[in-house]
């Protein structure tokens, strides 16, 4: 599996990669290659981490009742 499968070219971003680490205030990002660094920074040493990311919120399914499913 590559990382371009699920990362989108925009967002290769400090708070996302493997090297950084996200202070406690989400302010800034503190990086073991470049030091304290913005969170949306880039740089070449970036290295996708998935489990960084923030799932989405799902949609509900709605409200079904008893008649939906009668035949």
């Amino acid at each position: 599996m590559k990382n371009s499968e699920f990362t989108n070219k925009d967002e290769k971003v400090c708070r996302l990669c493997e090297h950084g680490r996200l202070s406690t205030d989400k302010s800034a990002v503190v990086c073991m290659k470049k030091g304290i660094v913005d969170p949306d920074g880039k740089c070449r040493k970036y290295v996708y981490d998935p489990l960084k990311r923030e799932m989405k919120t799902r949609l509900g399914l709605g409200e079904f009742s008893a008649e939906d499913f009668a035949l």
